[in-house]
């Protein structure tokens, strides 16, 4: 009996002494509680700690970075562009105390956190041109697109100008976001928090803005189609042009070079016959009488000639 006393006793002890001590790994922090009020220093260096059994407990919390993901709200741009924006930001617990005192776990700090960035990334939105949420600051619209103008000028322009015309980005979306973090680091230390970025994971319009904006892009689309078309046909037409040009002088050319191989054939031909024929006169005058006898049958005229006629000289000579 006095043995199982002595082993539960041992055992208990193992309990106890087990219990009195605490790991802190890496990337964790701690602090001690008693009856839930902390106790002593927030343990931040990881290693092996000492606590009060069964009346003390330890309650851990991330020194690692941690996630905020908000919800894409709808917000209105300083020239009442609607747009979806959904933001996420990265964020640590540097006073594990307050942390605790003020928003007690993770669940509580991002409850918090949604209040204070959802609020920020609104009004700065709400603040800023479209362009600039949209464009970095070293952007650059084309030079042809180029429009340069001031608030007061942009006032005075008509509204489908002021659409169009492209602005000149002053901060761009890197310098909101900066701005957005610097804002909302005010309000986060006094939770035990640092905020270490705010990024903009994604702009998207509302469905009315989205299809004008799709349109505005077809009309673009359509009206560099429609210039290059343009530039296609006059190319075209250049080279026809050039295409006749040079075909007619080639034409011209030929016709020429034909003329002028014709009619040295024609003289040649003259020459050679007058030469033939020169050489026996009547033989030539019988050849060209002969020849006009095959060509006389003509149905369409009549021709009256006397017996006495030249042109039945041979024929009344071959009846002697």
């Amino acid at each position: 009996m006095k043995g199982k006393v002595a082993i539960a006793v041992l055992v208990l002890i193992g309990i106890a002494v087990y219990s009195s001590f605490f790991i802190v790994n890496e990337g964790e922090q701690a602090i001690v509680t008693q009856f839930g009020k902390p106790i002593g220093e927030p343990t931040k260096k990881a290693g092996l700690n000492f606590k009060i059994p069964i009346i003390q407990k330890v309650q851990f919390f991330e020194k690692r970075l941690l996630k905020w993901d908000g919800s894409p709200n709808q917000i209105p741009t300083r020239d009442k562009k609607y747009i979806w924006v959904d933001t996420t930001a990265r964020w640590r617990i540097t006073d594990p105390l307050r942390f605790l005192q003020t928003v007690a776990n993770e669940r509580g700090a991002l409850s918090r956190l949604d209040d204070i960035i959802d609020s920020v990334v609104r009004d700065l939105v709400s603040a800023n041109l479209l362009v600039e949420i949209v464009r970095s600051a070293d952007w650059k619209p084309k030079p042809e697109e180029y429009y340069n103008r001031t608030q007061t000028s942009a006032t005075e322009q008509s509204k489908e100008t002021a659409e169009a015309a492209p602005l000149v980005v002053q901060q761009g979306r890197l310098g909101i976001t900066r701005e957005m973090l610097a804002q909302a680091s005010k309000l986060t230390p006094r939770y035990g928090i640092e905020l270490v970025d705010i990024r903009i994971k994604r702009i998207n319009y509302v469905e009315s803005v989205r299809e004008r904006v799709f349109q505005r892009m077809i009309s673009e689309r359509e009206r560099i189609a429609s210039q290059l078309r343009s530039e296609g046909e006059g190319a075209r037409a250049e080279i026809l042009g050039q295409m006749q040009k040079e075909l007619a002088r080639i034409t011209s050319q030929a016709f020429r070079r034909a003329q002028e191989i014709k009619g040295a054939a024609d003289a040649e031909a003259t020459q050679i016959y007058g030469q033939a024929y020169g050489r026996d006169p009547a033989f030539y005058a019988l050849s060209r009488t002969l020849q006009s006898y095959e060509d006389y049958p003509n149905t369409d005229s009549t021709m009256l000639l006397t017996t006495d006629s030249e042109f039945f000289k041979y024929l009344k000579s071959t009846e002697r």
